[in-house]
């Protein structure tokens, strides 16, 4: 997801300084801004609505327009009342920003992507380190990590969790595989469905193909149609496609060949917050 960025010097020094605790944290520890832990019980899972106009508010929520009838916002943010709901969660990679360096430093300082040097892997585009799923026990332990998260979007009142960056693999410089990533995102929605929870896939065509044996019900994409890749999500979800693109060439490229079948939106680069500077919000 497009997010503001930190310095990849301080990111590198937080994540390589020395810890007190190499053990990987405590299974009650929590990455700042996360709502808690919640334990929640199994229900059925309630499918999104098709076609149906939608809001990215991952820059900050908002009242959404009356005509909006699902909503994604991030996990630390309250679900619209009325709305289906989507929950985002940084599932593969670590938040950017100092705090949450440093959170992963103290508490999971082995789950970190790191090269032959012993220096994190950074997602440079938005200075993320990228999350280590190279090996079966090292997923199990993310798998608790971000678990907990996907329990919270659960008793937040969530309908869905929207884990990003199932492509991290690709910016791993050879680390990690098209299969662990499939791998760890089964856990993913396995934990999600436990909590009667929907799972969305977001983004790569590269493992549309086992989107059914993973477990993804639905799919949320950034510029399908700027990568044309539309017609895959379609085929692979019967519909079920929450688009946002943001340029207006390719929304409006979209809304003529998928408006009738897929949900389309529009929004700036940023994800702003309405009412701030650069706030574009468009629905096919």
């Amino acid at each position: 997801m497009l997010r503001a960025g930190v310095g990849g010097a301080l990111l590198l020094t937080l994540l390589t300084a020395c810890s007190s605790d190499g053990s990987g944290g405590s299974a009650g520890s929590r990455e700042p801004g996360a709502s808690g832990d919640a334990s929640g019980s199994a229900g059925a899972v309630r499918q999104p609505p098709v076609d149906a106009p939608f809001d990215y508010q991952l820059g900050g929520p908002y009242p959404p327009p009356a005509k909006v009838r699902a909503v994604s916002r991030d996990r630390t943010a309250d679900p619209v009342p009325g709305r289906y709901n989507i929950c985002y969660v940084n599932a593969f990679q670590a938040q950017p920003g100092a705090d949450a360096a440093r959170w992963w430093q103290r508490e999971h300082p082995d789950l970190i992507l790191r090269d032959d040097d012993g220096d994190p892997v950074v997602d440079e585009d938005w200075q993320e380190p990228l999350l280590d799923i190279s090996t079966k026990k090292k997923r199990a332990a993310l798998a608790e990590v971000v678990g907990r998260w996907i329990d919270g979007c659960g008793k937040a009142g969530f309908d869905a969790v929207e884990p990003d960056n199932l492509d991290s693999y690709e910016r791993s410089d050879d680390l990690l595989t098209k299969d662990d990533a499939a791998a760890f995102a089964r856990l993913l929605a396995e934990r999600a469905h436990a909590k009667g929870l929907a799972i969305a896939q977001k983004n790569t065509t590269d493992l549309i193909g086992e989107h059914r044996g993973i477990g993804f019900d639905f799919a949320v994409t950034e510029e399908c149609a700027h990568y044309k890749e539309c017609p895959a999500y379609e085929k692979a979800y019967d519909g079920k496609v929450f688009d946002i693109e943001y340029e207006t060439k390719d929304f409006d490229d979209a809304c003529r060949r998928w408006g009738e079948k897929l949900s389309i939106t529009l929004r700036d680069r940023d994800v702003s917050a309405k009412g701030e500077d650069g706030y574009v919000y468009r629905h096919c």
